[in-house]
C-alpha cells in the first residue's frame, strides 16, 4: 500500500463515487478540470493498488478502458433489498440479451450492443440480476436467481428463461436446424435468428445422369451480428 497518497488520487475516488458508472482516464481529467491526463493516470493505479490491499466492501475495477468504483462480489447480495431498479432502454436491452444467450462472454455483447456493454454489465451488477465470472481477459454473464424472481419466472434455468422470453416479450425463437442434406449435395446454411427466416430447403438433386459432386465450400467466421450468432472471441483489450 502507498505510504502517502496524494489528494488527487482522493479527488479521483469522489468523482467515481459521485458518476456510478465507469470512467475513462479522459473522463476523469475532463471531470477534475486538468489539461495533461498523466497524473490522473497515476492516481487511478494508486487508487486500484490501495483499495487492493484494503479491507473493504469496495473495489476500483477496470472494465474495458474504463475504472469503476464499485461493491466486490462478494457483497452484491447484501444490498440487493434496498438497490432500486431502475432501467433505460439500452440497460433491459443488454439484460434480455444476456438472458437469452445466457452464459455469454462479455466480449460478445460488446459486438451486439457496443462500448456500452461495460457500463450496462457493471450496472445490473449492482442490482444483482447478472453475475460475472472471469474467462481468460473477459467476464462469463449469466442472470442470478434475482433476475428470475423480478421477472416472475419460475425457473432460473437458461432454457426456461428462453421460453419466457419468446413468449412474453416477443423475442422471435430460435429457428429449428436444418434437415441434414442428402449425399453430393451441399447445404444451406440456416439463418440467424435475427433474419427470422425459415432455414432453407436442401437442393433437389438434379435429373439425369448423376452428375460430378461439387466441392462443398469452407464455411467462413463472420462477425457477430445483433442477435448473438457470434463466432470466436476477440481478446479485449
Amino acid at each position: 500500500m502507498p505510504s502517502r497518497i496524494d489528494d488527487l488520487v482522493f479527488q479521483v475516488e469522489a468523482v467515481l463515487f459521485a458518476s456510478g458508472k465507469p470512467l475513462s482516464v479522459k473522463e476523469l481529467t475532463t471531470a477534475l478540470g486538468r489539461d495533461d491526463y498523466r497524473p490522473v493516470q497515476r492516481a487511478v493505479r494508486t487508487l486500484e493498488q490501495t483499495y487492493a490491499h484494503r479491507q473493504s466492501a469496495l473495489e476500483v475495477r477496470r472494465v474495458g478502458d474504463r475504472y469503476a468504483l464499485q461493491l466486490t462480489e462478494k457483497y452484491v447480495p447484501t444490498v440487493q433489498s434496498v438497490t432500486p431498479v431502475e432501467m433505460a432502454p439500452r440497460t433491459l436491452k443488454a439484460l434480455t440479451l444476456i438472458a437469452y444467450h445466457q452464459p455469454v462472454l462479455q466480449s460478445h455483447l460488446v459486438r451486439m450492443i457496443g462500448d456500452v456493454a461495460y457500463e450496462e454489465v457493471q450496472h445490473l451488477r449492482g442490482l444483482g440480476l447478472v453475475h460475472t465470472e472471469p474467462k481468460g481477459s473477459t467476464l462469463e454473464l449469466s442472470t442470478t436467481r434475482r433476475f428470475a424472481e423480478y421477472f416472475g419466472i419460475a425457473s432460473t434455468q437458461p432454457e426456461e428463461i428462453r421460453r419466457f422470453l419468446e413468449q412474453k416479450l416477443g423475442v422471435p425463437p430460435r429457428p429449428p436446424e436444418a434437415p441434414a442434406a442428402p449425399p453430393a449435395i451441399t447445404p444451406t446454411e440456416a439463418p440467424s435468428p435475427a433474419e427470422g427466416s425459415a432455414p432453407q430447403p436442401p437442393l433437389e438433386a438434379p435429373e439425369g445422369p448423376a452428375a460430378d459432386s461439387p466441392e462443398e465450400p469452407t464455411p467462413s467466421v463472420g462477425p457477430s451480428n445483433p442477435s448473438g450468432a457470434i463466432d470466436g472471441e476477440p481478446a479485449e483489450e
